[in-house]
């Protein structure tokens, strides 16, 4: 459903034409995102308030704020898990290289699959071993692979997130048994062996101790090359690791949340242009 207002919902219709040039792929290959006037609601309370982002090819955009500001909500609309709350319902458009993910000829589990999500708790199945942890996500796409490139895909898959030296003798053993910042990575993997093209991430290390932290952060600086990333974070320091851009996300009391500021992380950090967001990233609120 889509709410296009505080009191009329609709049915999804057929995408309309965007008013703004289509972006061409990324010569690299890389996808590009963009959020155009986004609002959500879950029942009659409005979260998002016409936000607007584009996050660029090949880059990690950070989303960054006070808790309650709607920017776990506006990463879980950019691969559509937003709509399997059932209160839930929006307005507005996510491009993927200019492709509405939410039009109607478009399947759910193929927008799942383009732009991956990793959440803020660890979710290996437990009882399942690392290397079919790895490769669960092929069943549930229907993406079908022989046994040979199966192999080979687990393999890349967590060496691309920075787990295959640590586990490459124990791949038959429970994916549960690892440590935190080893489930990390192996969910990283899972993620990514599905060949997504935007990879979403809800504060994956806030559960992690710092050397698990620095892990995955190498691995979100490796991963950039391949993957379009954007990252929901707490952690200023860690925003101004990771990312390349920034997008400061506020909520007043009462008000749904909106962007307040968003540019290049230096300039966010270093020169903002609005007060507030000096504050927020100096730590003086929030």
């Amino acid at each position: 459903m889509t709410q296009l207002d505080d009191s009329t919902m609709v049915d999804l219709g057929p995408p309309v034409a965007a008013t703004a040039p289509v972006p061409r792929p990324d010569a690299s290959g890389l996808a590009s995102l963009e959020a155009r006037s986004i609002s959500a609601w879950f029942g009659d309370h409005k979260v998002l308030d016409r936000v607007s982002l584009n996050m660029p090819a090949g880059k990690v955009t950070a989303l960054i704020g006070p808790s309650g500001c709607g920017k776990s909500t506006f990463l879980r609309i950019l691969n559509r898990m937003h709509e399997l709350v059932p209160s839930a319902s929006l307005a507005g458009e996510v491009l993927l290289d200019g492709r509405d993910l939410y039009s109607a000829e478009r399947r759910i589990t193929d927008a799942r699959r383009q732009v991956g999500m990793v959440f803020q708790k660890p979710n290996p199945f437990p009882a399942m071993s690392i290397y079919d942890n790895v490769v669960a996500g092929l069943k549930l796409t229907g993406v079908k692979v022989s046994r040979g490139d199966r192999d080979d895909l687990v393999e890349e898959t967590l060496t691309k997130a920075g787990l295959w030296k640590e586990v490459r003798d124990r791949l038959r053993q429970p994916g549960g048994a690892l440590s935190g910042g080893q489930q990390q990575r192996l969910c990283i993997a899972r993620s990514l062996a599905v060949r997504p093209r935007a990879l979403l991430m809800d504060e994956p290390c806030s559960a992690l101790d710092p050397t698990s932290t620095r892990r995955i952060e190498e691995t979100i600086a490796e991963l950039v090359h391949e993957v379009t990333i954007v990252i929901v974070t707490h952690n200023m320091q860690q925003a101004a690791r990771v990312s390349h851009l920034c997008a400061f996300f506020l909520a007043s009391q009462g008000t749904p949340g909106v962007i307040v500021e968003h540019g290049p992380t230096s300039a966010m950090f270093d020169h903002p242009r609005d007060p507030r967001t000096s504050d927020y990233v100096h730590g003086r609120f929030g």
